[in-house]
């Protein structure tokens, strides 16, 4: 099979194929003849060496697919903790579902690593409740996208920031209810004109530092402000006082260093709760671009510019745009 590198040779991503031997499953692990793969910001911090698959998981690029199971032919998309861009993986079955109808396989590809974090974060670890205010930074991103459709599936009012204008038309079309331009964290004004003080219940951010002061300015009584990455840095001035106030709380959390029970258990919620929104039409993955792997230097480079609204994906069937 083809297995999918990555490195950094000056200032560019150089890709690479390599042939290896397709891996054979253990105990609790199905084989799955990839057609996609997703592309996250998990990869990138891999290939610069700062974020290695967790202990036995598998250490190439990838945290999500879709594809076939061999030799049963059944669709489905998985979630995994590395080696997912090639053209076969071995996936525990707990991280394993069906492909949405509605959906065809790079579509798949895009639904893993982003609904599953927006869920976990959203609903498993905030507890989001129908009626209640959510605050995605960084709107545009495949997460951002997936979050506010599943705020809004929920029942919540969802107000969505991105530091580049012509994102913002993304954000309206995903349901947001205030798509707010802030490309200097400059978003708790706006927020308060429009719906008065103390208004967001729950902020989801992978903005980090720049954005804390603001989320803390936003946040009603009893709020929770759930950090998932820190993309502005990761060191920040913290006023207490307003955090004790407002009885709030600051969450860190991490999809891919959990372990395959946790991840089990998420995704056998997920099927629950979240997976019929996509049958119904009301959920749907955002694909941002389709590359062959041949292409995919250009897909990383893509996601390290900042360039795409929703997500990037490798499609191994040869299909590109």
């Amino acid at each position: 099979m083809r297995v999918l590198q990555v490195a950094v040779v000056g200032a560019r991503y150089v890709a690479s194929l390599r042939e290896a031997e397709a891996p054979v499953p253990r105990s609790g692990e199905v084989l799955i003849r990839v057609a996609a793969s997703g592309v996250n910001r998990a990869d990138l911090s891999q290939i610069a060496g700062r974020y290695p698959s967790p202990p036995g998981e598998p250490d190439g690029l990838g945290l999500e697919v879709a594809g076939t199971v061999a030799p049963s032919g059944e669709g489905v998309c998985a979630l995994l903790g590395g080696g997912g861009h090639a053209e076969y993986v071995a996936a525990p079955e707990g991280q394993v579902f069906a492909v949405p109808g509605r959906v065809d396989p790079p579509g798949g590809a895009a639904i893993p690593e982003a609904f599953l974090t927006a869920f976990l974060n959203l609903v498993v670890e905030a507890g989001l409740r129908t009626g209640e205010t959510v605050l995605v930074h960084a709107g545009a991103s495949g997460v951002g996208l997936a979050a506010i459709q599943v705020a809004k599936y929920l029942g919540a009012r969802v107000i969505a920031t991105t530091r580049t204008l012509a994102k913002v038309a993304a954000l309206d079309r995903a349901g947001a209810d205030l798509a707010l331009h802030a490309p200097q964290a400059d978003f708790a004004a706006p927020i308060n004109a429009r719906y008065g003080p103390n208004a967001v219940d729950i902020v989801l951010d992978p903005v980090g530092a720049a954005t804390l002061a603001g989320n803390l300015v936003v946040l009603a009584p009893g709020g929770r402000i759930i950090f998932i990455a820190t993309l502005s840095g990761a060191h920040a001035a913290l006023d207490v006082a307003p955090l004790m106030q407002k009885g709030a709380r600051v969450l860190g959390s991490m999809l891919r260093a959990r372990s395959r029970h946790e991840k089990a258990t998420l995704v056998a919620r997920f099927r629950r709760e979240i997976l019929p929104g996509f049958e119904s039409g009301r959920l749907r993955p955002v694909i941002d671009s389709v590359f062959p792997p041949e292409r995919a230097a250009a897909a990383f480079e893509r996601m390290r510019g900042n360039e795409n609204s929703g997500k990037i994906v490798i499609d191994w069937g040869g299909a590109a745009s």
